[in-house]
């Protein structure tokens, strides 16, 4: 047991254990030309205080923002020689911000998360109100006139009514040399009051090829064949977080069994059903969880695109099953439910519509 005042060791959130965090990269997978906008944007005569970065979920969104806050701490002359010349957001590996960064932390960079809750052993369901304001005390402290702090917000899709209005709240009377990052995976949800006082830089999924990169920087080449990497790659819609879950557990045998079973839910084979709810809800396979909120997603996606492309009036019943899902997800993580029976609901209510 640590001792008063000894340093706890406290889990990330969203954190894939033996993959490196996103303060923790080398590389950006994608996005050159949303790289090369913050840079420009970065070198130019007005520079705005707030910027968010929209697009699904494991893109690189974070990867990007940490970048970008580490080249801005690291060259705090916007208008100097170096900004001029440089080519992308990267800093050397041995200059001594980046080391700061990736060793867990830099003291102009405010990284807002979900917190860890130590009684309950897991982390908040939402972004509460006390984290968003200890950006009072982070802006309030003393720095040298040419410092710049950096606020990153990850992810705004996780902040309650009252830490959405307490971002707003510093958004509209922002402070000297600061800037605001704010991650979302749908930005269109923020409060139109948060996106008025933000610019909106959206991320693209990535391309096949490109999450075939990064998981070859990633995992090492341990994607057992070009069959499998181009299952995941296809899977993953465009997300490398997903590739990595995928490959991670039995994702890939989950989302050929969701995928099968879901779409011969007529005749719906209950052992089958059965046998796939246990491998996800598996004690300990978190991954697995996590593979098949993604794969369900994708596939409620591409089934309410395919109807609505063929003209079926109902198509939107899609979206209200989602939503179900959703909730029913969100109070089995929140609640410590059975999440095989969420598994099973699902499918029973395919089977029922």
């Amino acid at each position: 047991m640590a001792r008063r005042n000894e340093p706890v060791d406290i889990p990330e959130v969203d954190a894939l254990p033996g993959y490196p965090l996103p303060h923790e990269r080398d590389r950006l997978v994608g996005h050159r030309a949303t790289e090369t906008a913050l840079l420009e944007a970065y070198r130019s005569e007005r520079l705005h205080h707030a910027w968010i970065l929209g697009g699904p979920k494991g893109i690189g969104k974070a990867t990007l923002a940490f970048r970008f806050a580490q080249f801005v701490i690291a060259h705090l002359d916007r208008f100097g020689p170096e900004v001029a010349a440089a080519q992308d957001l990267s800093v050397a590996e041995d200059h001594p911000v980046k080391r700061q960064v990736k060793a867990g932390g830099h003291p102009n960079i405010l990284h807002l998360r979900r917190p860890w809750d130590e009684k309950s052993k897991r982390f908040k369901t939402d972004l509460p109100v006390d984290e968003v304001r200890r950006t009072v005390s982070f802006f309030g402290t003393t720095a040298s006139a040419k410092a710049w702090r950096i606020c990153i917000v990850d992810a705004a899709d996780d902040m309650n009514q009252n830490s959405a209005n307490a971002l707003l709240k510093i958004l509209e009377e922002p402070p000297e040399r600061c800037l605001f990052l704010v991650l979302s995976h749908a930005p269109g949800r923020l409060l139109p009051t948060i996106r008025s006082r933000c610019r909106r830089l959206d991320m693209a999924p990535l391309a096949a090829a490109e999450i075939a990169e990064g998981l070859n920087e990633l995992a090492g080449g341990s994607v057992s064949s070009q069959d499998d990497l181009a299952e995941i790659a296809q899977t993953a819609d465009g997300s490398l977080r997903s590739a990595i879950t995928l490959l991670s557990g039995d994702g890939l045998q989950i989302a050929k069994g969701l995928k099968q079973l879901a779409d011969s839910s007529a005749n719906l084979d209950l052992a089958a059903v059965h046998a796939l709810a246990d491998l996800i809800s598996a004690r300990g396979q978190t991954d697995n969880w996590e593979s098949f909120q993604h794969v369900l997603e994708n596939w409620l996606h591409e089934r309410m695109r395919q109807e609505l492309k063929s003209g079926v009036r109902d198509a939107y019943r899609r979206v209200e099953h989602w939503e179900t899902v959703r909730k029913a997800i969100n109070d089995a993580d929140a609640l410590n439910l059975d999440r095989k029976q969420v598994v099973l609901d699902f499918f029973f209510a395919l089977r029922a519509a």
